[in-house]
């Protein structure tokens, strides 16, 4: 049952990440002409010199032929994953593109559309990296080239994003072009940003006398673990017990409020955490 649950929690999350992508695209990243790298960056280019299909054909043709190199060529190892959020959002972008039909772009305001043109796939793909999924297109490339070959992937997807993007000036003139760029530099930027802020938690340090109510809020109430260690008062050299616990923000604000209620004397240190390495964490891989 359990396994169930969480099958369809990442489900969702991996359908909500690919919407909230394929709403960047194709409302602001699509009639800018922003190319950015990837295979909308591709299918924009593309579009430019193949003025008979649409763009949000021209990508589903794309992403559907990388979906074929990557089940020949990689076979099961290929995911699940990948697959349903590749067809997820080439479905979509065709869908959007025969129900809401963009013209031109929404605003006069190419600025605002780029932020919301970057902004909007990052959250996205920032939702997918959290669950191990991939946005498909590119990666799908990369995921062959990991396995056939020792080139640095990385620097391999940056070089072809750096590509693509400046093509857009040749494409579009200058002013897309400089758009683009500046798309591409911000997107690399936002994706950390959301993926370390998705992964902060709090840490907390509690200086009291009476440890053992808020070890039992702490385990009993916000199931989670905590380590007590023994300190001495500097001052005072008066014996205090010391908890640490990790949790997120959510407990972190009850955690608080209790400690606050019910030992007012009690001191807190809270600091931020991005990486945790642990049971009921992450594992050492």
């Amino acid at each position: 049952m359990q396994r169930y649950k969480e099958w369809l929690r990442e489900l969702g999350l991996m359908t909500l990440g690919d919407c909230i992508m394929v709403v960047g695209i194709y409302f602001f990243k699509y009639p800018n002409n922003f190319s950015t790298g990837g295979v909308s960056g591709i299918t924009v280019i593309l579009s430019k010199y193949i003025p008979d299909l649409s763009k949000g054909t021209i990508g589903l043709i794309i992403n559907l032929a990388l979906l074929a190199l990557g089940y020949l060529l990689l076979g099961r190892s290929f995911g699940i994953k990948t697959a349903y959020v590749t067809v997820l959002q080439a479905g979509l972008l065709r869908v959007l593109e025969v129900l809401i039909p963009m013209a031109g772009p929404m605003t006069q305001q190419p600025m605002l559309e780029l932020i919301f043109a970057v902004s909007l796939p990052a959250v996205g793909s920032a939702i997918l990296f959290n669950i191990g999924a991939s946005s498909g297109g590119t990666d799908i490339v990369a995921m062959v080239m990991r396995k056939y070959t020792s080139m640095n992937i990385g620097r391999a997807l940056a070089l072809s994003d750096c590509i693509i993007t400046l093509m857009a000036c040749v494409a579009f003139g200058m002013e897309v072009g400089l758009f683009s760029i500046l798309g591409l530099v911000m997107k690399s930027l936002l994706v950390d940003m959301v993926l370390e802020n998705i992964h902060t938690h709090k840490c907390f340090h509690i200086i009291t006398a009476n440890p053992g109510v808020i070890e039992r809020f702490i385990t009993r109430e916000l199931n989670r673990g905590a380590t007590r260690v023994h300190g001495e008062g500097v001052y005072t050299h008066e014996g205090r017990e010391v908890l640490l616990t990790v949790v997120n923000r959510r407990q972190a604000i009850q955690l608080r409020q209790f400690v606050k209620k019910n030992d007012p004397t009690a001191f807190l240190l809270i600091t931020n955490t991005g990486e945790i390495i642990g049971k009921g964490f992450r594992g050492l891989d």
